[in-house]
């Protein structure tokens, strides 16, 4: 089984649409097709290089992120009500379609 997750650029217009098996984690799905996520703690959510807004409807079918994780999103810009960890976001059975935006002023600090 899998899900569709449709990357979008900043402005909303589509960056890459892949299908992602059920159960993968949201970076590593960006990663292994090259996407601008940096996660440099390599998903021990200690940093917030990954950030993703999601649109509305999305981030209320995701389980709510961790008190721990909204307190991550703190230390990056460009945060928004919809803004998750994609370190912190796995693919479910169910989910269908996920849309998932990079921020603005986002940047790759591995120098992709």
């Amino acid at each position: 089984m899998t899900i569709v997750v449709r990357f979008l650029n900043p402005d909303a217009s589509l960056l890459l649409e892949v299908e992602a098996a059920v159960g993968s984690r949201l970076l590593d799905v960006a990663q292994a097709h090259g996407l601008p996520l940096e996660g440099t703690c390599e998903g021990a959510m200690a940093c917030s290089t990954c950030h993703v807004i999601l649109s509305r409807a999305d981030f209320q079918r995701l389980p709510q992120p961790t008190a721990h994780e909204e307190d991550m999103l703190d230390f990056t810009t460009h945060v928004g009500p919809t803004s998750r960890l994609s370190c912190q976001i796995w693919l479910e059975e169910g989910l269908g379609v996920l849309e998932v935006a990079l921020p603005e002023g986002h940047a790759d600090m591995r120098g992709r």
